[in-house]
């Protein structure tokens, strides 16, 4: 038992990435039925199809589940009412200020985990009341923090400035991450990347074959005017880039972008202006597995990884 496993009472300290338009119930409750923590990305997701998700997953597993909430998304007071409706246990929120709904969770009877980039915002959150944070670091997938700190550096930068349990995001895709982060500090991991390309994660079939075949330097952190994203460079990523060239307004970038960009890339596999939002750890996933397939790998790895580093001797 470790501070993760106790907190979310799993067999491994774990944790999926609760990305948009991937982290459906098949995702969530397959991560949970091999022993991590699932969750249901909410960010993607209109109330009643998060209510339908929530429900699924219950029946597909009776291991702990929880609900990611990116609080810059509307319908927020309608997707924490369904969250307390529900009975779900755990919600990871990122994107906003942990108090605005911390209280209201816990007196629900929920444990609350909150998304930061920074020692500051880590601090924040442990005084907002938060039960553990996730220190996500620059290399991770998707929104992401607008300073640039990797994970390596963030980590004991964390560590040394909270005093609740710690998980380790970004560029977390193997056993051996899992240790080095573990080593820094961190109680747990959360992998996003990862499970992304898995079987049952509800992207496209062509986004998770793109992620394959992305190689080192392949993705890139972008439109930091508005949500810094890490993009896979595709048709869309350049002409984001051609519009940069020309000291583009927030509307100008916004017009670009559009809407239901993600949902166009990710869900319906659209490759060319579709937005692809990745990890860099993607130059290290080679096949698409069942997660019950990516723990096990993970595990044993990490097992091996920490024998070796048990027996180094100078």
């Amino acid at each position: 038992m470790n501070r993760i496993t106790e907190l979310f009472k799993i067999q491994y300290p774990i944790i999926q990435g609760g990305m948009i338009w991937n982290s459906g119930y098949k995702l969530a409750s397959a991560v949970s039925n091999s022993g991590g923590l699932g969750l249901i990305g909410a960010g993607s997701m209109y109330p009643e199809v998060l209510r339908e998700h929530i429900q699924k997953c219950k029946k597909a597993t009776d291991k702990p589940f929880g609900v990611n909430v990116p609080m810059l998304y509307p319908n927020i007071e309608e997707i924490i009412s369904i969250i307390i409706e529900e009975g779900v246990k755990i919600v990871f929120t990122s994107a906003g200020n942990p108090k605005t709904w911390t209280a209201l969770l816990k007196q629900n009877g929920i444990t609350v985990v909150h998304v930061v980039s920074s020692s500051k915002f880590a601090l924040k959150a442990q005084e907002a009341g938060v039960d553990a944070v996730v220190a996500e670091g620059f290399e991770a997938g998707g929104h992401n923090g607008r300073e640039e700190t990797t994970t390596m550096t963030l980590i004991p930068m964390v560590k040394s400035n909270i005093s609740i349990p710690l998980i380790a995001a970004g560029g977390i895709a193997t056993g051996r991450g899992m240790l080095a982060a573990m080593v820094l500090g961190a109680d747990g991991v959360q992998m996003g990347s990862r499970f992304a390309a898995s079987v049952e994660s509800s992207s496209h079939e062509n986004f998770k074959k793109t992620i394959l075949e992305v190689e080192e330097g392949g993705t890139q952190l972008t439109l930091k005017e508005l949500a810094p994203v890490r993009l896979i460079k595709n048709k869309f990523f350049n002409d984001l880039q051609a519009l940069y060239e020309k000291c583009p307004t927030t509307e100008e970038l916004k017009v670009l972008l559009g809407r239901a960009r993600a949902k166009k890339g990710m869900f319906e596999g659209d490759l060319v202006e579709g937005e692809l939002e990745i990890g860099q750890i993607a130059g290290l996933i080679d096949e698409i597995i069942p997660v019950s397939q990516i723990i096990n790998n993970v595990m044993s790895e990490f097992t091996m990884a920490k024998q070796e580093l048990d027996s180094l001797d100078f």
